[in-house]
């Protein structure tokens, strides 16, 4: 098992930058698949971007392609969600989440992930 804890969320107008870190604790970072996933009241968690495990090839949803990076610090523990060119429909509470035996065929699902941080709000203004 793994904690995670997720900070730097905020409100940011529309087309501005946020930088959001999930830190980890618990066990060795790299020998799980870890992610990004974003939920808004009344619907599912959705799958924003994520490293599959001892893999350093990103996957990202299609909505924040282009616009999202992410990365992952496996010395410091540390999953990087850097948000460029914000939209109002961005916004959202943003989870990270870790599991040591999702497979890539599973990545894009909230039930394959064991462990989540409590969540960081994201409010774009339009």
């Amino acid at each position: 098992q793994v904690q995670l804890v997720e900070s730097g969320g905020g409100l940011v107008q529309a087309g501005g930058s946020l930088r959001l870190s999930c830190d980890a604790s618990g066990r060795t970072f790299r020998s799980y698949t870890v992610a990004w996933f974003r939920q808004v009241p009344g619907k599912e968690r959705q799958f924003v971007a994520g490293f599959k495990r001892y893999n350093s090839n990103a996957f990202y949803s299609d909505s924040v392609k282009g616009r999202f990076t992410v990365s992952r610090d496996n010395a410091k523990n540390t999953l990087i969600l850097q948000m460029n060119s914000l939209r109002p429909e961005d916004t959202a509470v943003y989870y990270c989440a870790a599991s040591a035996t999702v497979i890539t065929s599973q990545m894009g699902s909230q039930s394959a992930y064991s462990d989540w941080g409590q969540g960081t709000q994201v409010t774009v203004s339009s």
